[in-house]
């Protein structure tokens, strides 16, 4: 396990070993140097609130909640909301935010975010790619820069919520976004689930991880929570929660469950026609538990702002 970055044994420690980041550790220069991180407090400066989308297994719908969680921030029209894709590898926000094929735009100022609507821009990889189909076969320092360039060279002006989605596992792209925000500030991080024992194994790991790095949990949403058949109003258990679920899970590493979202069909069939399934299907069980998950987000971070101007 990752001894964490602050940590006098970083980069010595036996976990270390392979890491691709484990020589700046050791030397003590696993954040931004201080001009560096000048830099990014000066880009960012505009950003009240950052949120991290994690989970250490794939497939649970990272994603997708990553894109809902910024489309239902974005239904406030006074607030101004950016999504950040920083899984360089799968990068699938494109496709879910209807933006598949755009180009990114250079200005005096820095790398326009695409807007999805005004209050809504979107920063990823795809939008670097000649085609969604596209390969990006780099290792982990080429991934570590294009992060840092996304979070300094992006002109993401004034923001309420910088929302960022971030691929499975616990490294490469997880030190780097939480090193390099670590020059300003991170709210917290959302982590995401599914019910059985084999996606709560990787969760544990991602809660550990956020520990060792002193990565604030906003807390846990369980995706996926069983599926409410439309006709018959049976629900069923397409994933058993054979050690208790996420809410079991939440009990015993003492983190909070921010809600269950149940399977619908239609939730897959928006992403891939880049529409918010939250607009789509307003009276879906799902949207309602996203929408009370959302509000818990918001509630969350209003308080750790608060927090913060005190101790200011």
């Amino acid at each position: 396990e990752c001894p964490g970055t602050g940590s006098a044994q970083a980069g010595r420690a036996a976990a270390c070993q392979g890491c691709p980041n484990q020589g700046l550790c050791a030397a003590g220069a696993a954040g931004p140097d201080p001009a560096e991180a000048a830099e990014l407090r000066a880009r960012l400066r505009a950003v009240r609130h950052t949120v991290l989308v994690l989970s250490g297994k794939g497939g649970v719908g990272k994603s997708t909640f990553s894109a809902l969680l910024a489309h239902g921030l974005a239904a406030d029209e006074t607030k101004q909301v950016a999504l950040l894709d920083i899984d360089i590898c799968g990068p699938s926000i494109p496709k879910m935010m209807g933006l598949e094929g755009e180009q990114v735009h250079q200005s005096g100022s820095g790398w326009s975010p695409v807007y999805v609507e005004e209050n809504l821009g979107v920063m990823s990889v795809g939008f670097l790619l000649s085609s969604p189909d596209d390969a990006v076969i780099w290792r982990g320092p080429k991934k570590n820069g294009l992060i840092k360039q996304f979070l300094r060279d992006v002109d993401w002006g004034e923001v309420d919520y910088l929302i960022v989605d971030t691929p499975p596992g616990t490294s490469d792209e997880h030190l780097s976004i939480v090193q390099y925000l670590s020059a300003t500030r991170i709210d917290g991080a959302v982590i995401v689930t599914t019910p059985q024992e084999v996606s709560l194994q990787d969760v544990r790991k991602e809660i550990n991880f956020c520990r060792k790095v002193k990565l604030p949990i906003i807390g846990v949403v369980e995706n996926m929570s069983g599926f409410v058949c439309p006709k018959c109003k049976n629900e069923s258990q397409i994933f058993p929660p054979t050690t208790g679920g996420a809410e079991k899970m939440c009990q015993n590493m003492n983190v909070s469950l921010l809600g269950k979202v149940p399977l619908d069909p239609q939730i897959g069939k928006s992403c891939d026609r880049g529409q918010s399934f939250l607009a789509e299907a307003p009276e879906s069980p799902a949207t309602l538990s996203y929408r009370n998950i959302i509000q818990r987000i918001q509630e969350y971070c209003e308080q750790h702002h608060l927090q913060e101007e005190k101790i200011i």
